[in-house]
């Protein structure tokens, strides 16, 4: 079986979702024998389609435009056995480079109108291929990708042989969604091996690829502290991620968030402490941490008796993680105090290090 693997994402290897999912569907067609060629469309010179039906007219199946699509990319779309079109999901539906690859497959259909059960179309020049739809978006609703469901379907209709779509896909690769993730990622090479001996993904394949990820509102409350961090400092997230900058919390409930994604379990692995934050100022809340064996479970509040307690300007301590100020000089001007295991203070960095 002869595979072509579309990916249209615009990110780079390192931040492509629909890549990731893309190259463990892919392992796992090559594991199962299938021959394949996967093609990053953004490294691709790939014009729109102008209409002129050159194509169908004078040079009746070549394009007459001259690019990477009529140059090289056609010539392997039709040789293809299996497409799998791969896309982001961009206001909605598939996006833009994606549609103008389809759109310039155009050459290989004929100009007439032929009757198919219900339908016209138009007959084509090639052998009719097999098609697999994959997406990612960032939002958690299955719903979210109906569009994109509705527009391959439409188009492709029983030669779709499957649609794999993965919501939430910015939240299952943070730190603390490792297992999930390696779960999701195996499961969609196993759909790879299922397409190649079978073009069928079974249900209990779909299932794992599909999982619910859970509390989608948290992971919101800290993107949003992101995106108000990347505002206030005139940065994009990539920017932000190689600038090793960190989300500025706004509240105790995200604080709470941001550091129990950050936290390193590698380095609790034989720890059992309780750290209290005192915060003052306008945020005067409290919270806790208990680590507990490579765990760290948060609690807005009080704890009873913690190891150490941090009381601190909620202001000032969100400079302190987020590199604004020097945490050594808070203590030492007495802005911020401290109580109990003093050594336990040396060891946040290690601690929450991610």
């Amino acid at each position: 079986m002869k595979i072509l693997a579309l990916n249209s994402s615009p990110r780079t290897d390192s931040h492509s979702k629909t890549k990731l999912l893309l190259c463990a569907l892919t392992e796992g067609m090559s594991r199962a024998g299938g021959h394949v060629e996967r093609v990053d469309l953004r490294k691709k010179k790939i014009r729109p389609c102008i209409g002129c039906f050159t194509c169908w007219t004078k040079t009746p199946g070549v394009c007459v435009q001259k690019d990477d699509m009529s140059e090289e990319l056609f010539a392997k779309w039709m040789d293809a056995d299996l497409i799998v079109y791969a896309t982001p999901v961009y206001h909605w539906t598939i996006n833009a480079l994606m549609k103008t690859f389809i759109e310039r497959t155009i050459p290989g259909t004929e100009p007439f109108f032929v009757k198919d059960g219900e339908r016209w179309k138009h007959p084509l020049r090639h052998k009719d291929h097999r098609y697999v739809a994959l997406a990612v978006a960032a939002f958690p609703e299955d719903d979210v990708f109906s569009q994109v469901s509705s527009y391959f379907r439409f188009v492709f209709g029983e030669q779709l042989v499957a649609e794999i779509y993965r919501s939430a896909s910015e939240m299952i690769v943070q730190s603390n969604y490792r297992d999930m993730l390696d779960d999701i990622l195996k499961a969609t090479e196993r759909a790879g091996e299922e397409l190649v001996r079978s073009l069928v993904v079974t249900p209990e394949t779909r299932a794992r690829i599909t999982q619910p990820v859970g509390d989608f509102g948290s992971f919101a409350r800290t993107g949003n502290a992101m995106w108000k961090t990347c505002i206030a400092e005139g940065i994009t997230p990539q920017e932000m991620e190689k600038q090793g900058i960190v989300p500025r919390p706004d509240s105790a409930e995200t604080f709470m968030l941001i550091m129990k994604m950050a936290f390193n379990p590698e380095e609790a692995v034989d720890a059992n402490m309780t750290i209290q934050f005192v915060f003052t100022g306008e945020n005067s809340e409290s919270c806790f941490f208990v680590i507990t064996n490579g765990t760290c479970v948060t609690h807005p509040g009080t704890a009873d008796n913690p190891d150490l307690t941090i009381e601190a300007p909620f202001d000032v301590w969100m400079d302190v993680i987020t590199g604004k100020v020097d945490g050594q000089k808070v203590f030492d001007e007495g802005i911020c105090r401290v109580e109990g295991d003093f050594f336990l203070l040396g060891q946040m960095n290690r601690l929450f290090g991610a």
